[in-house]
């Protein structure tokens, strides 16, 4: 965590945002993604972001967009919003970010603009909790960072990053999305997780699958966001940069 957590959306946000769509990689607020970006397409992208509003939007790619790449693959319609809170250029022409989640989103509609890279209308998503769960709030998240507790790493519980994370008293919104980025599960299951603005539902489905994954493997590894073609064995957090 830190200065980035105040950052929001500029005043004058109009729902227009650059579409940045990969495989196996769902961003959630609260939470930084490194990325190298190095396709011309979204280098472009990139650059129209740092001389605005420094954001750029993560969206997953749907199965079987390999069929698709000449064209412009499906994508889910459920994304997050980024604020870029760190960029260095190489020699090379490539670029090194830090892209900060910073809100949910839907797509209403793609647009179609002459740039290399999509656009899209959105409309932000915001969480919310039954009033018939408030009182169970504080018990909910003391339950999910005991199960997240169980699956860190010995040798990575240890460290700082973990160590701010399980002392600090972080709302259970928060914790969904810190907690459902930073551990193994299927990529449809993530962008469920996102797309669900009632905390308490989206407390209930990490549950249900931290607890079965906990009973069967009790090493249920963290995931491994830094390289989303990869299949999720790493236990590093925060994670190496993704290639675009």
């Amino acid at each position: 965590m830190g200065h980035w957590e105040n950052a929001g959306l500029p005043d004058d946000f109009d729902g227009l945002v650059r579409l940045f769509p990969l495989p196996n990689l769902v961003l959630f607020p609260h939470v930084i993604q490194a990325l190298h970006i190095f396709e011309p397409r979204y280098c472009e992208m990139l650059s129209d972001s740092l001389e605005s509003d420094h954001l750029i939007t993560m969206a997953l790619l749907t199965p079987g967009w390999e069929m698709h790449v000449d064209r412009n693959p499906a994508i889910g319609d459920v994304v997050c919003i980024g604020r870029i809170v760190s960029h260095t250029p190489t020699d090379d022409g490539r670029h090194n970010i830090l892209l900060a989640g910073i809100h949910r989103a839907r797509i209403v509609s793609e647009l179609d603009t002459e740039t290399p890279f999509r656009q899209a209308r959105v409309e932000l998503l915001y969480d919310y909790v039954p009033p018939d769960s408030e009182g169970l709030v504080e018990q909910y998240r003391d339950s999910l960072l005991g199960v997240f507790r169980s699956l860190i790493p010995h040798d990575a519980s240890g460290s700082k990053t973990f160590g701010e994370l399980l002392t600090r008293q972080l709302p259970l919104g928060i914790l969904t999305d810190i907690v459902g980025y930073a551990v193994s599960l299927p990529s449809d299951v993530k962008l469920r997780l996102l797309g669900e603005t009632n905390i308490v539902a989206r407390y209930e489905i990490l549950m249900s699958y931290l607890g079965s994954q906990d009973e069967e493997d009790p090493s249920f590894p963290l995931s491994n966001p830094g390289n989303p073609t990869t299949p999720p064995r790493s236990q590093e957090f925060p994670p190496k940069f993704s290639d675009n």
